[in-house]
């Protein structure tokens, strides 16, 4: 049985081959692949609008059903812990990018387009819907038919939006994906032949080496927050959470990781109704390790083009990701995919070498984001289960008084 290369090391490959290519390979070679990679940069532009649509409407209505006063404490809790996580990575990001990504780092970087190729030819591909009008459309018809669920009503404009999203997420596990390694090879080709691969190579690998640990930092700090509320051990708690981290990081799945975090949930004490609801739940919408990764990427590469990174420019991005984020789990690379459209808002286009250049940093370490989102889950769903344990108790005694 032959055995599937996973997408990190084709992405890896990716990389690789772009870098020989835009080195050695006659200029019109490389303008063949990044023909090729400029035509799939305008499909993808072409799905943004859809991708927002699909997720955060199907999200957002998916929201109409739980456990009532408990679904908004977890969701306002879950958005908390998911806007927390990125301010601090931008905090981080900010006081120690600086040592590595300074005014000669970026004047030797310079433009990014400067010196690159152009494709032999283009396809005036628009996209259907801005991103500004898929962004309202999403939340006005989410909203709408979450009301609408409480109400009885719904479930056929709900099903509509499920089945659309599916949609979606079948696009990008069978063409957005699978094509990201040429889409990545085309761009880092386009770099390398510009010359100013290894200068962006060097500030990214150490982004990367800071990253890795700040998610593990952060699920400490969460994990230390829940045994504070609820008196448990927080290192217990981490050590119970082991299997479903290291499930995360192979499967970069949320989803595949549910059963898993769930047996987690429990062996930290959870009830089964809490685990049951909390867990699947917050695989949705709580997205702590991506945040902090697309943070932290979106800071580095505002640092090297010398552009504005202050909290008044970074803090509106986040406020949004953690919104436009919900649902994102569902498909692979969803988190990234889902932030793209928001890069304009901090200088960044949506398309082109650094959005590429963005998605090849995620991806290639999503599994450890994914395994940091599910692990402090948990930590939310020990919480919700010391308030729901407090309302119950709260309850019997007006009934008996």
């Amino acid at each position: 049985m032959k055995k599937k290369i996973g997408l990190v090391p084709k992405l890896i490959m990716g990389i690789v081959v772009g870098i020989i290519l835009g080195s050695f390979a006659p200029e019109g070679l490389v303008r063949v692949l990044i023909t090729a990679s400029t035509l799939f940069s305008a499909f993808l532009k072409f799905v943004i609008p859809f991708i927002i649509i699909g997720f955060v409407t199907a999200g957002i209505a998916d929201l109409a059903t739980g456990a009532g006063k408990l679904l908004g404490i977890t969701t306002g809790i879950a958005y908390g812990s998911t806007i927390v996580a990125g301010t601090i990575a931008f905090l981080v990001a900010s006081s120690v990018f600086p040592a590595f990504i300074d005014s000669s780092v970026a004047s030797q970087i310079g433009d990014p387009e400067a010196g690159m190729l152009s494709a032999f030819f283009t396809i005036p591909l628009e996209p259907m819907v801005d991103v500004t009008a898929a962004i309202v459309f999403a939340f006005t018809m989410g909203l709408g038919i979450s009301a609408l669920r409480n109400h009885g009503k719904g479930e056929t404009l709900h099903k509509v939006f499920q089945e659309f999203q599916e949609i979606v997420t079948k696009t990008l596990a069978t063409v957005i994906i699978p094509l990201l390694p040429i889409y990545i090879a085309g761009t880092f080709a386009n770099i390398t032949y510009a010359g100013q691969v290894w200068a962006i190579l060097g500030v990214f690998w150490k982004v990367f080496c800071i990253v890795i640990p700040m998610h593990l930092i952060y699920l400490v700090i969460q994990f230390s927050v829940a045994g504070a509320i609820t008196k448990k051990n927080p290192f217990q708690m981490l050590k119970n959470q082991i299997p479903g981290y290291l499930t995360a990081v192979g499967t970069q799945s949320s989803a595949a990781t549910i059963p898993v975090n769930v047996e987690c949930a429990k062996n930290n004490g959870v009830s089964k109704e809490i685990r049951e609801f909390c867990v699947p739940l917050c695989a949705t919408i709580h997205l702590s390790g991506s945040i902090i990764s697309v943070t932290s990427f979106a800071v580095a590469v505002l640092m090297m083009n010398n552009m504005d990174f202050g909290l008044s420019v970074i803090m509106p991005f986040i406020l949004m990701l953690g919104i436009a984020m919900v649902a994102a789990p569902g498909a692979p690379g969803g988190a990234i995919m889902s932030a793209l459209p928001f890069l304009p808002m901090i200088g960044i286009p949506s398309d082109g070498g650094l959005a590429s250049l963005m998605i090849a940093l995620y991806l290639t370490q999503d599994s450890f984001g994914t395994a940091a989102n599910v692990s402090g889950d948990n930590a939310i769903a020990v919480v919700i289960d010391y308030i729901n344990d407090k309302m119950n108790k709260k309850e019997k005694t007006r009934k008996t008084a």
